[in-house]
């Protein structure tokens, strides 16, 4: 029953993170905002910030043909491993 309760919720943390990810409170794009960035198209801006309970948020933005940014990716760490 303890592996079938491990499986479920594996299975199910699975498909939350299935998607594009979400920009989160201190994301460059976080509230809709459109942020333009100098670089050339298809040049990758990457961000960090402190988030939640003390993690550190890692984010990879790729610049559009227009100039904004769109989130490609995102992850989180403890922040005792970034220096």
């Amino acid at each position: 029953m303890k592996h079938a309760l491990m499986a479920a919720l594996f299975s199910l943390s699975a498909c939350a993170s299935s998607g594009e990810p979400q920009p989160l409170p201190g994301s460059l794009t976080y509230g809709g905002k459109v942020v333009h960035s100098p670089y050339r198209p298809g040049m990758v801006v990457k961000n960090t910030f402190l988030g939640d309970f003390g993690y550190r948020v890692f984010e990879t933005y790729v610049v559009q043909p227009d100039g904004t940014l769109k989130l490609t990716a995102q992850s989180t760490g403890p922040d005792f491993l970034w220096q």
